[in-house]
């Protein structure tokens, strides 16, 4: 199963307001509000452009990082604006949306994960100046995005055997524990760059590079000067196995010391420069026993005509007729959207960590033989039964596997920065902040 992108919203909605709610709406009051892009049928307008721009900069304050000049930072936040709009047109078009339930869901699992209850959640919102009905609609926002990315990139990748097995042969230091602190700038090019754009966006890098060079801050550059989402955060990765980085920065990082830049790397998605902040760790792993489980289960997927609540209701009738001395395997077949239908649910042996946590977590709560209440994951609707459990050397299947999930990560996140680009250069957009 593809990893799931974890909702980080509540830490960003708690940072997002040093302000109180009174200068807030005394702010807005005072503000002319005015058209400042046309995305499609859709507008950004200037509050809205305001307040994100507010919000990232008390973010990064927080966090001790560097912004940009603010016209710089304004139009970086523009377009990241844009993109999300273009995202959240296509989910509307396409009828893919979030249901009450579903949100209360991961807002419980917000404040259960800061230790604290719903209504404590909302009062410390509340205090430092966002409103609940705001902060529902971000988190809301951010699941919508999360499953539109799923859907259209993460669904779609395959990590062949032979991608494995070359892996494996080509980085035969692999899982030795190193972890390297990256940060990168990126000159985004458009998809079908003409050999003018990108010798214009090579001018943009070697710029940069040059004032790198000269002794000026990577963040600093990185925030006047990048691409990338995370210019504004000094472009940092954070700490990563070097085999969790992408390919690109991988093999550049290899070959560079701590503090040391990489020239100007070239990919699909644009222009590229690194910085080997620091590394660590690098003892090898010695042969590894583990407890795997057996394990079977029955997926139902939410799409345009088949709801959350229609879901799971669904799950329920299956399990009470399973309960009841139905067979697993039978139903399964009959039901599961899985791939692993045809099998009658069967998952094979798994390892901890080769499911996702919602998973993972209920599956282990179980005794062989018993059947789980119906569980939530990102991919849809389960019924899960545990077959049986053992402890096995998994060395070489560990190795394997995990060479599976780097090889899958990187064509994802590969393929996501393809795809947004895509999209980006098919959405009809009118920047009118850039005639000012």
């Amino acid at each position: 199963m593809n990893r799931f992108l974890s909702h980080t919203i509540f830490a960003l909605a708690v940072s997002c307001t040093a302000m109180t709610a009174p200068s807030m709406a005394a702010s807005r009051v005072a503000a002319v509000d005015r058209i400042v892009a046309v995305v499609n049928s859709d507008v950004i307008t200037s509050v809205q452009l305001r307040d994100r721009v507010e919000q990232i900069t008390r973010q990064v304050q927080r966090q001790g990082g560097q912004l940009p000049p603010a016209d710089v930072l304004e139009r970086q936040i523009l377009e990241r604006l844009i993109i999300e709009q273009a995202q959240l047109q296509l989910a509307r078009e396409t009828s893919l949306r979030v249901d009450d339930a579903t949100l209360e869901r991961a807002i419980a699992r917000i404040a259960e994960n800061n230790r604290i209850s719903a209504t404590e959640l909302r009062a410390t919102l509340e205090r430092d100046g966002v409103s609940w009905s705001r902060f529902r609609d971000e988190i809301r926002t951010e699941i919508l995005l999360t499953r539109l990315r799923e859907r259209e990139v993460d669904s779609r990748i395959v990590v062949t055997d032979a991608e494995i097995d070359n892996f494996l042969q080509n980085n035969p230091d692999a899982f030795s524990g190193s972890e390297y602190l990256v940060a990168h700038i990126l000159m985004r090019a458009p998809e079908s760059a003409s050999p003018e754009q990108i010798a214009r966006l090579r001018e943009r890098a070697e710029r940069a590079l040059s004032r790198l060079r000269a002794g000026e801050a990577f963040g600093r550059v990185a925030a006047d000067s990048s691409d990338a989402p995370d210019s504004v955060n000094g472009g940092s990765l954070g700490w990563r196995e070097r085999d969790r980085l992408p390919a690109l920065y991988a093999d550049a990082a290899r070959d560079l010391q701590p503090g040391q830049v990489s020239p100007v790397l070239r990919s699909a998605a644009g222009l590229h420069i690194i910085q080997l902040v620091d590394k660590r760790g690098g003892a090898a792993a010695g042969p590894e026993q583990l407890e795997q489980t057996r394990a079977r289960h029955i997926l139902i997927k939410t799409s345009e005509v088949l709801s959350d609540t229609d879901a799971e209701a669904r799950l329920r009738a299956l399990r009470e007729r399973i309960v009841n001395g139905g067979d697993f395997a039978e139903l399964a077949k009959a039901n599961s959207a899985d791939l692993s239908a045809a099998r009658g649910g069967d998952l094979g042996w798994l390892n901890p960590g080769d499911t996702v946590p919602e998973f993972e977590r209920a599956m282990n709560a179980l005794r062989p033989g018993e059947v789980s209440p119906v569980v939530r994951s990102p991919f849809g609707w389960h019924l899960i039964q545990v077959m049986e459990r053992r402890l096995q050397d998994v060395t070489d299947e560990r190795k394997r596997n995990a060479a599976r999930n780097i090889l899958r990560d990187r064509k994802a996140d590969e393929a996501y920065e393809d795809w947004v680009r895509q999209l980006r250069d098919s959405t009809y957009v009118e920047n009118r902040l850039e005639r000012e």
